[in-house]
């Protein structure tokens, strides 16, 4: 049985996620947000997965890589790529196919064009999405939630006056 994928990122109100490889906030509460719906699980004996494109593993600092405690897939079109301690794969179906049995969740976790290529996808069980408050200068961007997805659940929150929500939309 394959495991549920998630989608999760951060956006501002017209759906930017990124500045020349970065994000173009910093929230605290956010990246801890980011960290325990990635890590945890229901099963001690299983681990969660997180499929990120070339630059995402680029942009994550070096001491960072791999992202620990999950199981770390970097998809590229570079055949020579190296992600050392990660699983580098050239398709969206090979890196679902590295989710074996000791995989409880798979977790799409950017930059723009994986979430372009994923987000369609019938096996996309949700959406995490930290919904920034405000507009930032960004040159990457999320894709519009599909109609095959309905907002279930908001949490407002702030960090430094900036204003943002945790939302999660789950496949009608």
């Amino acid at each position: 049985m394959t495991p549920p994928v998630y989608i999760i990122a951060a956006a501002d109100p017209k759906n930017g996620i990124g500045i020349k490889g970065k994000l173009p906030w910093s929230l605290k509460k956010d990246l801890a947000y980011f960290q325990k719906k990635t890590i945890k699980t229901a099963d001690a004996n299983k681990r969660n997965m997180v499929v990120m494109g070339r630059n995402t593993w680029l942009s994550l600092p070096e001491v960072a890589r791999p992202l620990p405690g999950r199981k770390n897939v970097v998809l590229s079109h570079e055949k020579n790529f190296k992600a050392p301690n990660a699983t580098v794969v050239y398709s969206m179906d090979e890196a679902m196919r590295q989710a074996d049995e000791r995989i409880e969740s798979v977790f799409i976790i950017g930059g723009a064009k994986v979430y372009e290529q994923t987000i369609s996808r019938k096996d996309v069980k949700g959406i995490y999405l930290t919904r920034i408050k405000k507009e930032f200068k960004c040159d990457a961007f999320f894709p519009k939630i599909p109609n095959s997805f309905k907002l279930a659940k908001t949490k407002e929150n702030e960090e430094n006056g900036l204003k943002f929500e945790f939302q999660y939309y789950e496949r009608k």
